[in-house]
C-alpha cells in the first residue's frame, strides 16, 4: 500500500473509532479504546430558569472499580546475580520481603541497555518499534533509531492517565531525544507530556548523586544547601510526599507511580555508613563470588539443579592472578557497589510504606525489577574513579585510583568498578550490559507483588517474559483494554503478551515464544526455548570483532536444559542455528531493527549519524546572564577545535569574583571566571589534571571585555593548545593546555552563565550560589573554528 493510501486508511480507521465512540457515550457505556474518552453532547434548554432544571449528571472518567495502585520499580545497571531475592550476595531486604509475599520470575529479560528498556516498558512495544535502538544521545537518523518515540505508541502512563489515575514519575528518564533536552524544548517527549502528571527526577542516563541536575516538571530544581544531601533520599522524599498528598486529596483515585534510580548505574555514590556495612565482604574476588552465587540460586530454586557457569570473556582475568594492589582496590569498589544497591533497596521500602501509612497496600500492585540491563562492565579491567574517562579513551592506572579508595563512593569520586565484577554479578551467566546476545545481558529478576490479585506466595515462575510484557500485564490486571487510538493518533498494537496467565498457574505454557534481541550489532533471538546469538563487541572494545555480514560466530542453546547459556550446540545443530538466524532476520525486517548500526563513539558526532543538533551549521552562540543548565546536546561543541569566548561585563565597585561562563565540572570541564578580581581560565582535564591561565592585572570597575582565545593545536582529537586573555583588547595572560576532553565533558553538569551550577570546575571558585559573579554579564559569545 502506497504512503498515502496508507494515511488515508488509519485516518478513516480513527474517524470510524471516533463515531463509534460518540455512540458508546450517547448509550452511557464509555468506550475506552479511544482515548481521552469523548464527553457526552451537552443538552440544549429553552427552560429560563436555572432553579427549575435538574442538574445533568457530571461527566467524569473513572479508573474501573476496584482498580489497584501500580508501582513499577526499575533499579539501573543490576545484574541477575546481584539481589538476595535471587541467590546474589547483595541484601536487598524490600525485593526479598515483596518476594515472599509474591512472584519472582527468573526468565524475565530487558534489552540490555538504558533507554532501550526504559521506552520498551513503559509502552509494551519493542526499543526499535519506539526508535530507541540505543540510547538517546547516540540516535542516528535511521528509523527505529532516531530517540523520538512516535506518537503512535502512546505510553502506559498516558493510558492510565486518561483512564482516571494519578501519575507520577521520580528518579532517571533517560527517554527525551538529546537535541529536546533544554528549555527550548520541545517538550512533547519530557515526562509531562509522556503520561506523568508529576515528575521529579534527571532527564538524562545519569547523574552525581550528591550534586545532581534536577527538574520538577520542566522546571530545574535549586539542591539544598545541605552537606549530608543525596539524591536517592530526596527522591524517596517527593515521592512519599505525593502519594500521601494524592491520597489525601483524592483517596479514591488510584495512583500509578514510575520509581527509577539512578542507583546502581555509575556513578556509585553512596554514605559512608552503608559502606561501611560491607568491608570485608567481597575479600574472596569475582570468581569464587560467581560459584558462591549458583550454589545459593540452586539451593533457593531460582535456577534449575545442574546449571553450571558459563565461560567468562577471556579478558576478564582470574582473580588468584591479581596483585595485592588490584585484588584491594577491586575489593572496595565492589563493597561500594553492594552498599550502593542495599541503600537503594531500602529507600524502595521507604517509598512503599507510603501505601501503607494511607492504607492502601493490599490493592498496591508492585512490579520490582532489578535492572534494566546486566550489571555494566563499562568501568575496564580496573574500574574507574571518574567515568568520564571511559567516554574520553583514557585509561586510569590502579596506582592513581589507589590515592582515592579511601574516598570512592563519596562526593570527590564519579566511580565505577571493574568489569570483572559485571561478571560476577551477572552470575550464572557469562556476559553483561550492552551485549542483548548473552542473558547476563537481559535476565533480570523481576518480582511481582499484589496482595488483592495474586493469591501465590513465595513462588517462582519460569515461563519466558519480557519488559514489554509489563505494560499489557498492567492494563489486563486493571481491566482497562489496550487503546487503539490516543490523543488523536492510531495506536501500533502493544507487542508485548499479558503475564497475568501465570499469576496462579505456575506451569501455564509459556505464551511470549519468540523475542529477538539487538543493541549495535550484539544480537540474538529466542524461539520455543532456543536461543541463537553472536557477541559482535565486548563494551571495552573499541571496534566489532566482524562485520555485519559475517555470520560466521553464531552460537546456539537449548535454553530447557542449559539456563545460563554454558554449552554451544551450533556444530550439532547446524540446521537449528539457520531456523533461528532467519527468524531473528524475519523479526529485525518487522521491527525496524535493519540496517543495523555498530558503531558507538562515532555516534557522538551527530552529523556523522544524521541526528539533529541545534547548533548545525553553526560556529558562534551568544547568551548572557541568567542562562543555565544547558544540557551538551544543546551547547555549541568546543571540544577538538579552536575557541574564542567573548563576554561583556559590568564589573562592580570592589573586587569582583565569580563564573563568567563554565561548562562541566570536577570531573571534567572549563570556566571562565574571575578570583578576586583578576580574571582567568581554568581547564579541568577529567579530574586528571588542572590547567590555569591567570591574567597579570585585575579587572577595573565598569564595564568590561574579556575575551578568551583558544588556538587547538591539532593532529587529531583530544590535543592541546595555546590559550590567552585580553581585557579591552590588550593581552593579560597566556599559556599552554596540553590536553583536552575529545568525547564528553558530562551527562549531566551543564554549561551555565554568570554561576556554575552541579560540582565545580575551579575548587577555589566554587558552585551553585558560591561561584555567582558579583557583578552582570550582558553578553557572552563563544566562537569554535576548526
Amino acid at each position: 500500500m502506497s504512503g498515502s493510501l496508507l494515511g488515508r486508511a488509519v485516518s478513516c480507521c480513527a474517524v470510524g473509532l471516533l463515531a463509534a465512540q460518540a455512540f458508546a457515550a450517547e448509550s452511557g457505556q464509555l468506550d475506552r479504546t479511544i482515548l481521552p474518552i469523548q464527553e457526552p453532547a451537552r443538552p440544549l434548554y429553552k427552560e429560563i430558569d436555572a432553579r427549575k432544571v435538574a442538574v445533568p449528571p457530571r461527566f467524569e472518567v473513572k479508573a474501573p472499580e476496584g482498580a489497584p495502585n501500580v508501582v513499577i520499580v526499575l533499579i539501573d545497571d543490576m545484574g541477575f546475580g546481584v539481589p538476595t531475592a535471587f541467590g546474589g550476595p547483595v541484601s536487598m531486604p524490600t525485593m526479598e520481603a515483596l518476594a515472599q509475599q509474591g512472584l519472582r520470575y527468573n526468565n524475565f529479560h530487558t534489552t540490555a541497555l538504558c533507554s532501550p528498556t526504559r521506552a520498551a516498558l513503559k509502552s509494551g512495544r519493542n526499543h526499535h518499534t519506539v526508535n530507541m535502538a540505543f540510547i538517546t544521545e547516540m540516535a542516528t537518523g535511521l528509523p527505529g533509531a532516531t530517540g523520538q518515540i512516535p506518537n503512535a505508541t502512546a505510553p502506559l502512563a498516558e493510558t492510565l492517565r486518561l483512564n482516571g489515575y494519578a501519575t507520577a514519575a521520580f528518579g532517571k528518564w533517560h527517554e527525551t531525544a538529546a537535541w529536546e533536552a533544554s528549555v527550548a524544548g520541545p517538550f512533547d517527549r519530557w515526562p509531562t507530556r509522556q503520561g506523568f502528571d508529576k515528575f521529579y527526577g534527571f532527564i538524562g542516563g545519569e547523574t552525581n548523586q550528591w550534586a545532581p541536575y534536577l527538574y520538577d516538571g520542566v522546571a530545574p530544581v535549586e539542591l539544598p544547601h545541605d552537606p549530608d544531601y543525596h539524591f536517592m533520599s530526596d527522591m524517596t522524599d517527593k515521592a512519599v510526599a505525593w502519594i500521601k498528598f494524592q491520597k489525601a486529596l483524592t483517596p479514591q483515585k488510584p495512583s500509578f507511580i514510575y520509581f527509577a534510580p539512578g542507583a546502581t548505574h555509575a556513578p556509585h555514590h553512596v554514605p559512608k555508613e552503608w559502606i561501611a556495612r560491607w568491608q570485608g565482604k567481597f575479600d574472596q574476588g569475582w570468581d569464587q563470588m560467581r560459584e558462591e552465587t549458583l550454589a545459593r540460586q540452586i539451593k533457593m530454586g531460582i535456577v534449575p539443579a545442574g546449571t553450571k557457569l558459563a565461560p567468562k570473556p577471556p579478558a576478564i582475568r582470574d582473580w588468584n592472578t591479581l596483585s595485592a594492589d588490584e585484588k584491594r582496590l577491586f575489593t572496595r569498589q565492589a563493597e561500594v557497589f553492594a552498599a550502593y544497591a542495599e541503600y537503594t533497596d531500602h529507600e524502595i521500602g521507604r517509598m512503599l510504606k507510603a501505601f501503607e501509612a494511607v492504607g492502601q497496600a493490599s490493592n498496591t500492585m508492585v512490579v520490582y525489577i532489578a535492572g534494566d540491563n546486566g550489571t555494566s562492565g563499562e568501568g575496564g579491567a580496573n574500574g574507574m574513579f571518574n567515568e568520564y574517562t571511559y567516554f574520553n579513551g583514557v585509561p586510569e592506572t590502579v596506582a592513581q585510583m589507589l590515592t582515592k579508595i579511601d574516598q570512592w563512593g563519596g562526593p570527590e569520586t564519579y566511580p565505577h568498578m571493574a568489569s570483572g565484577w559485571a561478571v560476577g554479578f551477572d552470575s550464572p551467566f557469562g556476559w553483561m550490559k550492552q551485549v542483548p546476545s548473552d542473558f547476563g545481558g537481559t535476565r533480570n529478576g523481576m518480582v511481582m507483588y499484589w496482595p488483592k490479585g495474586i493469591k501465590a506466595k513465595s513462588e517462582v515462575r519460569t515461563q519466558f517474559s519480557h519488559v514489554i510484557d509489563v505494560a499489557p500485564t498492567i492494563l489486563q490486571a486493571i481491566g482497562l483494554p489496550e487503546p487503539k487510538v490516543v490523543n488523536g493518533t492510531p495506536q501500533i498494537p502493544m507487542e508485548g503478551t499479558s503475564l497475568v496467565y501465570t499469576f496462579d498457574d505456575p506451569k501455564a505454557k509459556e505464551r511470549h515464544t519468540t523475542q529477538y534481541f539487538e543493541i549495535a550489532g550484539n544480537r540474538g533471538i529466542y524461539h520455543d526455548g532456543w536461543f541463537a546469538r553472536t557477541i559482535h563487541r565486548a563494551p571495552w572494545e573499541a571496534k566489532p570483532r566482524r562485520t555485519l555480514e559475517d555470520n560466521s560466530a553464531w552460537q546456539l542453546y537449548d535454553t530447557r536444559s542449559d539456563f545460563s547459556l554454558a554449552d554451544d550446540l551450533a556444530s550439532k545443530n547446524p540446521q537449528k542455528l539457520a531456523e533461528l538466524q532467519a527468524v531473528f532476520l524475519h523479526e529485525a525486517e518487522q521491527h525496524h531493527v535493519l540496517p543495523m548500526d555498530d558503531r558507538v563513539f562515532e555516534r557522538l558526532d551527530g552529523a556523522t549519524v544524521g541526528r539533529p543538533d541545534l547548533m548545525a551549521g553553526r560556529n558562534s552562540m551568544t547568551l548572557a546572564e541568567g542562562m543555565t543548565g544547558m544540557m551538551e546536546g544543546v551547547f555549541i561543541n568546543v571540544k577538538n577545535r579552536s575557541k574564542t569566548i567573548t563576554a561583556e561585563l559590568d564589573v562592580p565597585q570592589g573586587v569582583a569574583n565569580g563564573t563568567i561562563i563554565a561548562q562541566g565540572g570536577r570531573f571534567g570541564g572549563w570556566s571562565l571566571y574571575v578570583k578576586d578580581g583578576v580574571p582567568a581560565y581554568g581547564y579541568n582535564f577529567l579530574g586528571l589534571q588542572q590547567s590555569s591561565i591567570v591574567a597579570s592585572k585585575p579587572l577595573a570597575p565598569g564595564k568590561s571585555t574579556l575575551k578568551f582565545d583558544f588556538a587547538y593545536d591539532g593532529g587529531g582529537p583530544g590535543k592541546g593548545g595555546l590559550g590567552t586573555l585580553f581585557v579591552n583588547g590588550e593581552k593579560v595572560g597566556e599559556g599552554r593546555i596540553e590536553h583536552t576532553q575529545a568525547g564528553i565533558f558530562s551527562a549531566d553538569e551543564t554549561a551555565d552563565i554568570g554561576i556554575d551550577l552541579g560540582t565545580p570546575v575551579v575548587e577555589a571558585v566554587g558552585s551553585e550560589a558560591r561561584s555567582r559573579f558579583s557583578g552582570h554579564i550582558p553578553q557572552v559569545t563563544i566562537e569554535v573554528r576548526k
